[in-house]
C-alpha cells in the first residue's frame, strides 16, 4: 500500500469495533485484505449485515464515528469512478441476497441489493419473464451495483434505461434513516423520485437495500445478425436506415477496432438463440495486460457514430495504441485502448476533448495504475452545484463514497 492509502484512515478503535459486533455478530465482521482494496485505498473492516435494519444501523455508527464507508455488492464495478479520497469500512450487501416478491401478474418484482443479477433472472424466467436488462458479468454483478453505476446494454434501445425500469428503492442514509420512494405499481408516480436519484449516483447518495422493477416478457427465442461494413460512413447509414424501418429489432450495435472493419449487430425476438449482442460488451473487457488497458464509457449523440468511430481511431494512431469500440444506437458505447499509460492519457485527453465538443462525454472505467493523474469523469456541468446540495442533504459529513464522484462528491 502507497503513503497515501496509508493515511486514508480514521483509527478505529476497540469501543466501535464492539458495537460493530453487537450490531452484526462476530462471524460478520472480519479485517480487510489486499483484495479488498479498491484503487488501491485499503479499508479496515469489512461488514456484512443481513438485514436492512442492521446495515442501516452499522452505518449509523460508522457516520458518527467519522469513518469513511464504501458499498460493495458482487464487487465487479468496484473500480470505477475516481480513486476514493478514503475507506475505513466496506459495506457489503452480499447477505442481503433475497428476492423478496415476484408479482408476476403485475409484472413487478421487489429483491434485495445483494441478490445477482443471474440469480434474478433464473427466477423470473420460471414465470416467463425478465428484468429486461444486459448489464456485465451477470453472475456476479448485484442489484444495488448496477443501479448504482447505471450498467445498461444493447437492449436499452427497446426497453430504455434503469431509470425506466426501476419504479421503487429502500436506501438507509448515513443516518441510518431507511428511506423508501415508488412502488410496486407500475403507474405509481407519487412523491419523490429516489429510484432515478440514486441510480447512477455511485453509492454516494446512500447504500441500496432493495429495489421493486418493472418487468417484461421473456422472449421464447431470439435471432441476431452481423451485417458487415465498408467504412464508418456505411455503418452510420445502415443504422439510421433500420431506426428508420418498420423492423421489430430490440438491440442495434456497432464494433470497430484497429485490425478489422466495422460492422452492425441487429437483434430480434422470435427465431433461433445466438449470443453475439451479449458476449460483444464482455469480449471487450476481455483483455491480457490490466497495465496496458484503458475503458472508456462514450456517450455521444446518436446522428454522430460514424465521426465518433472515426475520432476514435485517429487519436488511437497518432498515439501508436491498439484499439476498439463498441458502440450502440443509442450513441452510448465503449472505447478501449492499449499501449503505454502516457500515451493512453494522451489518447483519452484528446478523445475527450473532441467529444464535449460534440455534446458527448468520456468517463474513464479501467485504468492502468501507472496512468497519470486523469479525473474520471471529464469537464463539469452546471449542474454540479445542485449535486453537491443533493450530497450534503442526505450524507452531510460526506461518509458514502468520498472523493469518486463528480467534483469530489
Amino acid at each position: 500500500m502507497d503513503t497515501a492509502s496509508q493515511s486514508s484512515h480514521t483509527a478505529i478503535d476497540f469501543t466501535i469495533r464492539r458495537k460493530f459486533i453487537d450490531i452484526l455478530g462476530t462471524e460478520h465482521l472480519r479485517p480487510a485484505t489486499p483484495a479488498d482494496s479498491v484503487s488501491g485505498v485499503k479499508p479496515q473492516l469489512i461488514l456484512e449485515p443481513a438485514t436492512e435494519q442492521q446495515l442501516a444501523a452499522a452505518l449509523r455508527l460508522a457516520n458518527e464515528a467519522g469513518l469513511a464507508v464504501i458499498p460493495r455488492g458482487g464487487g465487479t464495478k468496484l473500480a470505477w469512478g475516481n480513486r476514493p479520497s478514503r475507506a475505513d469500512l466496506i459495506l457489503s450487501t452480499v447477505r442481503l441476497n433475497k428476492i423478496l416478491e415476484h408479482a408476476w401478474a403485475d409484472l413487478t418484482v421487489t429483491v434485495e441489493a445483494g441478490c445477482s443479477i443471474q440469480t434474478l433472472q433464473e427466477t423470473l424466467a420460471q414465470h416467463g419473464q425478465r428484468l429486461a436488462l444486459d448489464p456485465l458479468w451477470p453472475e456476479k454483478a448485484t442489484v444495488g451495483g448496477i443501479l448504482s453505476t447505471n450498467d445498461s446494454g444493447a437492449l436499452r434501445l427497446r426497453f430504455g434505461a434503469l431509470r425506466d425500469l426501476i419504479i421503487g428503492v429502500t436506501i438507509a442514509l448515513a443516518d441510518g434513516t431507511l428511506a423508501r420512494s415508488g412502488g410496486k405499481v407500475v403507474k405509481n408516480v407519487a412523491g419523490y423520485d429516489l429510484p432515478k436519484l440514486i441510480t447512477g449516483a455511485f453509492g454516494t447518495l446512500g447504500v441500496i437495500t432493495r429495489a421493486v422493477f418493472r418487468l417484461h416478457p421473456l422472449p421464447r427465442r431470439t435471432r441476431s445478425f452481423s451485417i458487415p461494413a465498408v467504412n464508418p460512413d456505411e455503418v452510420q447509414k445502415l443504422i439510421l436506415g433500420i431506426q428508420d424501418s418498420k423492423l421489430a429489432h430490440v438491440a442495434i450495435q456497432t464494433h470497430s477496432s484497429a485490425e478489422t472493419p466495422p460492422s452492425i449487430d441487429i437483434l430480434f425476438e422470435g427465431t433461433e438463440v445466438s449470443f453475439s449482442i451479449w458476449s460483444a460488451r464482455q469480449d471487450l473487457w476481455s483483455f491480457a495486460n490490466p497495465e496496458e488497458t484503458a475503458i472508456a464509457k462514450i456517450n455521444a449523440l446518436p446522428t454522430d457514430l460514424a465521426r465518433t468511430i472515426e475520432l476514435f481511431r485517429h487519436a488511437a494512431e497518432s498515439a501508436h495504441l491498439r484499439w476498439k469500440s463498441l458502440m450502440y444506437a443509442t450513441g452510448l458505447g465503449w472505447l478501449r485502448l492499449e499501449g503505454s499509460s502516457g500515451k493512453l492519457r494522451d489518447a483519452l485527453t484528446t478523445v475527450r476533448a473532441d467529444l464535449e465538443k460534440m455534446g458527448g462525454s468520456l468517463v474513464l472505467l479501467h485504468r492502468p495504475a501507472t496512468l497519470p493523474p486523469f479525473d474520471a469523469w471529464g469537464t463539469l456541468g452546471d449542474s454540479l452545484p445542485l449535486m453537491k446540495a443533493v450530497k450534503h442533504q442526505l450524507d452531510p459529513r460526506s461518509t458514502l463514497n468520498l472523493g469518486r464522484f463528480l467534483g469530489g462528491i
